[in-house]
């Protein structure tokens, strides 16, 4: 009930915060990774960045999250509604390759020693906002360094 209220009261507040011309399709993404957040954190992940960017590359991680020993890169997909084509069917080979190259440029900013001893992950976290409420499929190891 009260992480109800909660949602309700951040719709509210995102709707009334939300600037004049902003495409739907960008406030529901945008809804969608904060609700992603706080499912992530309720399932223990630690998070670290959010839409985290680099002058020298296009593009931005959704989510960097520790979950255990892994770092976790998250890409966030979100629909108001379950289709035939899944969320997470959006995160195609050139999704892929930029958050590669995303996360290499953040490890780049950990001393080259702990560099090698950080254990990656690539998770994707579909989100369905649902008038019944958010609905989340979770993809640990979604796809690797390949």
């Amino acid at each position: 009930m009260q992480s109800r209220v909660m949602r309700q009261m951040n719709s509210l507040a995102q709707r009334l915060r939300r600037r004049p011309g902003t495409a739907t399709h960008l406030v529901t993404g945008e809804r969608g990774e904060r609700e992603a957040l706080f499912h992530l954190r309720k399932r223990g992940y630690v998070i670290v960045a959010r839409r985290w960017k680099t002058a020298k590359l296009w593009g931005d991680v959704d989510l960097i999250a520790w979950d255990g020993e892994y770092l976790c890169f998250v890409e966030v997909k979100t629909r108001s509604r379950r289709d035939e084509i899944t969320a997470e069917s959006a995160v195609d080979r050139d999704k892929r390759e930029m958050l590669q190259k995303m996360a290499r440029a953040y490890l780049r900013r950990f001393p080259e020693k702990l560099r090698g001893e950080i254990q990656v992950r690539f998770d994707v976290v579909s989100v369905y906002l649902l008038p019944a409420g958010a609905e989340f499929d979770l993809y640990q190891s979604a796809f690797g360094w390949s």
